[in-house]
């Protein structure tokens, strides 16, 4: 009997070959990896096993995933998890991103889908209730993202009128797809969802470009999965969204409003490439943006009552027509002040842009923020953008964004994420690489978000990213060994969003998701055992990286090297993290998770979390 949560089959897509079947996965293993983030890990692993450190991410043989997971569409906020070996990190991210895909896609009868292979022609895959095929996308190949929407919502509500007239009006079907960067392989370029809505931490639109794959679409009629205690599941759900109800700044506000507090009062935003990270620019404020820009000030994702998200559009001028959430907080900060940008319908346009041509807005922004410095630093040259750049000036980073994501220029080698292009830019001016990685605002490949960890003011503290698993990314952030196993490790294997999530006592959630599988779940099992199962699993992908980079065991658990600088301004101003607590608790954190001092997993250690079969792998890095 299937879990409850849980369709109960995976669509297994070999695009080489045509090929499309079914698949099931045992309950130890659902009870063991849950969905989306921990069983993409886990299936990454069974398909390459002990080649992993052999495994280019951008071959053919490498594997996709797109998960749902068993509270997906049933505990408020509905995401979907894309996984798989990650281009600049050669680790695994769980990147998710919140869209009505996931909830179409198991109501067509399925928990998601793994994709290898490469397609000969451009493709996209369909799926409803009649199964799933995979359908020509030429026509859709090097669309933006606004257009490949429309084309595809169109197309699909179309086909499917056509087979089944008497269904009656069909609404549109949900979709994840990439734009140009992405089929462009840029290694850092997003996984798009909506129009503004995005995978973006883990490079997964370059690995979707490298199989020919557009999109994904599906359109299910069926209702979602069952639930193992539907009565207490009721309660439970009541009760989570009168919680969630009150939360009234965030349903009010979103995230955008951020824009202004983050650099004014906790001075960890970044501007110009983290040169500094405090600013009182009031014309950042989120009421800026409010009065003249928004068109709706609610936009819930489906069985959301937060509301978070708000759409701003331009009306009138030369960015006519350009439409974005509001932005929400990290694009105002990697999209604005990143580029020392403070006016509000500049950051609407580049946030769009960077939307429209399915870059990452955090991961994009960052590299070409990187390359304006080095610019700055009169290491890069005006022939070698093809103009002059210029920190603040919206029409420089438009180009640079364009130049990426169509490879042209500098742009081809700023396509190769931000750690990568310091390697080459240093090989092509004849210089050593940590002269420009001292510039490189990334851990492990992964460029950080918009959360500084110097004044330590934000949630953000001293091995918030140099203990994380996932590099970078500011939605997984390391503290003690806890923090990461209850949060996003969770709900990124659940497949729920994470501001749903925080304000709800944590033993709801957990009583929550054991309603609705069944399983004997907990916070205690979860911080013990489940979290650190999937970590755990992470970590040993991560240092076992290759086939062109390989990650050195404490040299590279770090930060930045700019957050050891002193804040040059603000009310933290001298202020630094401090680098002998971050080695100590670096150490401790190992610790807490039965790793070596070396951050390296033990034997005993895999054997307690049934972790065996990475043994013979792992051992080499011992």
């Amino acid at each position: 009997m299937t879990p409850g949560g849980y369709a109960g089959k995976w669509l297994d897509v070999d695009l080489s070959k045509d090929k499309i079947r079914e698949v099931e996965y045992g309950d130890k293993v659902l009870e063991q990896y849950l969905g989306g983030r921990g069983l993409a890990a886990k299936v990454l692993w069974d398909k390459v096993g002990d080649k992993y450190p052999e495994l280019d991410p951008l071959d053919p043989k490498s594997p996709l995933m797109v998960y749902t997971g068993p509270m997906t569409g049933i505990y408020p906020g509905s995401r979907i998890c894309v996984s798989g070996k990650s281009p600049v990190s050669m680790g695994t991210v769980g990147s998710t991103a919140a869209t009505e895909f996931a909830n179409e896609i198991k109501e067509a009868g399925y928990d998601g889908v793994t994709f290898t292979g490469k397609a000969d022609r451009p493709v996209y895959l369909l799926v409803t209730d009649d199964g799933a095929e995979l359908m020509d996308a030429g026509h859709l190949w090097g669309l933006d993202g606004e257009k490949t929407l429309i084309k595809l919502n169109k197309e699909v509500t179309a086909e499917l009128t056509k087979r089944k007239p008497n269904v009656g009006l069909w609404k549109d079907p949900g979709m994840v797809y990439i734009g140009p960067a992405g089929e462009n392989m840029v290694r850092n370029a997003a996984v798009m969802a909506k129009i503004c809505h995005a995978c973006g931490y883990g490079g997964y639109g370059a690995l979707m470009g490298s199989k020919n794959l557009k999109a994904v679409v599906a359109k299910g009629r069926g209702p979602l999965p069952k639930v193992d205690a539907p009565e207490a599941a009721k309660l439970l759900w009541r009760r989570t969204h009168q919680i969630l109800i009150g939360r009234t700044a965030m349903r009010r506000q979103g995230t955008g409003y951020a824009g202004y507090s983050v650099g004014a009062v906790t001075s960890s935003e970044p501007i110009r490439n983290w040169q500094e990270e405090w600013h009182d620019e009031k014309s950042y404020g989120g009421p800026m943006f409010e009065h003249r820009y928004w068109v709706k000030k609610k936009w819930a994702d489906f069985n959301c009552t937060t509301n978070c998200m708000k759409i701003s559009c331009i009306k009138t001028g030369k960015w006519k027509g350009d439409i974005t959430d509001m932005p929400d907080y990290e694009l105002q900060a990697y999209c604005g002040t990143n580029f020392g940008i403070y006016d509000p319908e500049a950051n609407i346009h580049l946030s769009a842009l960077a939307d429209q041509l399915g870059h990452s807005g955090i991961n994009g922004p960052n590299t070409a923020g990187f390359a304006v410095e080095l610019h700055q630093r009169d290491i890069l040259k005006d022939s070698d953008f093809g103009f002059k750049p210029k920190w603040g000036d919206p029409d420089t980073f438009d180009r640079i964004m364009r130049m990426m994501a169509n490879r042209e220029k500098i742009g081809d080698v700023l396509a190769e994420g931000t750690y990568r292009a310091a390697l080459k830019i240093a090989e092509m001016k004849g210089l050593k690489p940590d002269e420009l990685l001292k510039y490189a605002v990334h851990v492990k490949g992964i460029e950080i978000g918009a959360h500084g960890t110097r004044s330590d003011a934000d949630y953000t503290h001293d091995i918030s990213y140099a203990a994380n698993v996932q590099g970078g990314d500011h939605t997984s952030t390391s503290v003690d060994g806890y923090n990461d196993m209850s949060g996003a490790v969770f709900t990124d294997s659940a497949v729920f969003c994470n501001f749903t999530y925080y304000g709800v006592p944590q033993s709801l959630v957990f009583d929550f998701a054991k309603a609705i599988t069944g399983f004997d779940i907990n916070l205690h099992k979860w911080r013990s055992e489940t979290g650190p199962r999937i970590v755990t699993l992470q970590r040993a992908l991560l240092m076992l990286g290759g086939p062109d980079l390989k990650w050195t065991p404490v040299k590279d658990d770090d930060n930045p090297p700019r957050f050891y600088e002193p804040l040059p301004s603000g009310p933290y101003k001298g202020k630094t993290t401090d680098r002998k607590l971050v080695d100590e608790k670096l150490k401790a954190y190992n610790e807490t998770l039965g790793w070596d001092e070396r951050g390296i997993p033990t034997k005993e250690t895999l054997k307690k979390l049934d972790l065996g079969f990475l043994e013979k792998s792992v051992s080499k890095l011992r």
